[in-house]
């Protein structure tokens, strides 16, 4: 950051007032929206503003992106001559990096002259290609009943202890593996305990090398957690336009992004729109959206996590975050407290390319036979537990056992945790899961017990699961 700022249009004007994380700046010549401008601390330290309001014809409101303590009136503000810049590098892999660049591992900074603008335009409808069918990720009951579309765009909706971050982290993992490509964490608002967990467990499971983390801890300026999200899609579009490959691009927690963006809004002196939202909530979701795409360079995949407030789908900014989305993953702590593991709920989970000319006729009838059977067996569980099974018609009692069997049997026990249980993960082929599904939906596995389904990857593994004395049974 130091080289990419020493380089700078000189002064551009004076503070005039501080409010906070907001300054307002008197200056000759108005600076355009989004520019970089900076001040200069006596230590040789430097505070970064980014122009947000054209006041009147010679001032401008901006909001600070370090600790605005020590600015005061009188301060000289230094123009940059561009909006906020981020180096980038091929050796930023394996690297920990907050919003400017800058590494959080206590490596070296990266060695590198590129610089890329964080607000650039996103590739032009020429540029652009469409979807290319499903991403598989090797997790049975995500490519079963909620695939991933290949450069799209999916939720993972859940809350604390649902296994969010080890979903997150086998995603990455499956890019790394299956298809031989990197991911970039957005960290926004992060807590810096979970920071460093995430990052701890990433070098321990070995993905690392193929990762990049970029943080915005939750005790910074509004201004750095509203912006993180772009300088991490920045590098995420540097991969895909330098290694050709596919970028999985993750965000923990899109819903922090659209609190930042409204706590800036607040500070700007807006007035609040539906349910004290910012008025501009639809477009900063579309801009950074509508940069999540793939070119013929290659293809960015996004996973984002989503915060639903009060457990309301229909609160505003879920809406314009779902408006975006091709496919989405509710993760349930009712399914969690089963034993489930990945605790995906499968009634209420979904993808857009649920058809049977996307997925094939085989694969939609047989995920749409999965699904009938789970639900059936969900509106039977009162009565199950108030009169037990055996109350049931013979046809229902059938549904039950075999929904019991495939509920187990879409568990799965995953590479990243594998030191933690004491199960090698898996990761399983879709034609083996579809093959699976289809033979427990004809019978064929009804001799077995639940306990035989339950954390194995394809029922033709050789590898015997049934053996693993840390195995969690299920309630």
């Amino acid at each position: 950051m130091k080289h990419f700022y020493s380089a700078h249009k000189g002064i551009i004007g004076h503070i005039t007032e501080v409010h906070g994380p907001v300054v307002v700046i008197a200056c000759e010549h108005l600076p355009p929206i989004s520019q970089a401008l900076f001040v200069h601390y006596d230590n040789g330290d430097t505070c970064l503003f980014e122009v947000h309001q054209h006041i009147d014809e010679h001032s401008v409101r901006a909001i600070t992106l370090h600790n605005a303590g020590g600015l005061y009136r009188g301060m000289a503000v230094y123009d940059s001559g561009s909006p906020l810049h981020v180096p980038v590098s091929q050796e930023c892999l394996g690297r920990v990096l907050n919003i400017f660049g800058e590494p959080l591992d206590g490596e070296a900074p990266l060695n590198t002259v590129d610089f890329r603008n964080i607000h650039a335009a996103p590739p032009s409808l020429l540029e652009t290609t469409g979807k290319g069918g499903i991403l598989s990720t090797g997790i049975k009951v995500i490519d079963l009943l909620c695939p991933f579309v290949k450069g799209g765009k999916t939720g993972l909706f859940g809350g604390a202890g649902v296994g969010k971050t080890v979903l997150i982290m086998e995603f990455m993992n499956a890019v790394t593996s299956l298809h031989q490509g990197v991911s970039v964490f957005a960290g926004v608002g992060e807590r810096m305990r979970e920071a460093q967990e995430l990052w701890q467990e990433m070098l321990a499971a070995g993905i690392m090398p193929q990762s990049l983390l970029v943080y915005g801890q939750m005790d910074e300026s509004p201004g750095v957690r509203f912006r993180l999200s772009l300088a991490a899609l920045t590098y995420a579009e540097y991969l895909r336009d330098t290694f050709h490959k596919e970028v999985l691009f993750v965000m923990d927690n899109t819903f922090r992004f659209v609190q930042a963006g409204s706590e800036v809004s607040s500070l700007l002196g807006r007035m609040p729109a539906t349910v004290g939202y910012q008025p501009t909530l639809m477009t900063e979701v579309a801009e950074l959206e509508d940069r999540i795409t793939s070119t013929a360079m290659g293809n960015i995949t996004s996973i984002q996590a989503v915060y639903v407030p009060a457990d309301d789908m229909t609160d505003p900014a879920v809406n314009a975050i779902l408006s975006h989305l091709d496919s989405t993953v509710i993760l349930s702590r009712e399914q969690a407290g089963k034993g489930i593991y990945p605790a995906v709920d499968p009634l209420k989970s979904s993808s857009k390319v649920m058809d049977a000319y996307t997925l094939g006729a085989r694969h939609y009838s047989i995920a749409e036979a999965v699904r009938e059977h789970l639900a059936r067996y969900h509106e039977l569980e009162d009565i199950i537990a108030m009169l037990g099974v055996e109350e049931l018609g013979a046809k229902d009692q059938l549904i039950v056992k075999r929904a019991r069997r495939l509920q187990r049997y879409l568990t799965q026990p995953f590479q990243v945790t594998s030191s933690q249980t004491g199960m090698t993960g898996v990761s399983v082929p879709l034609e083996k899961t579809l093959d699976d599904c289809e033979a427990f939906l004809q019978g064929k596995y009804d001799h077995l017990s639940e306990e035989a389904c339950y954390m194995r990857g394809a029922m033709t593994d050789s590898t015997d699961f049934m053996n693993t004395a840390k195995r969690t049974k299920v309630g």
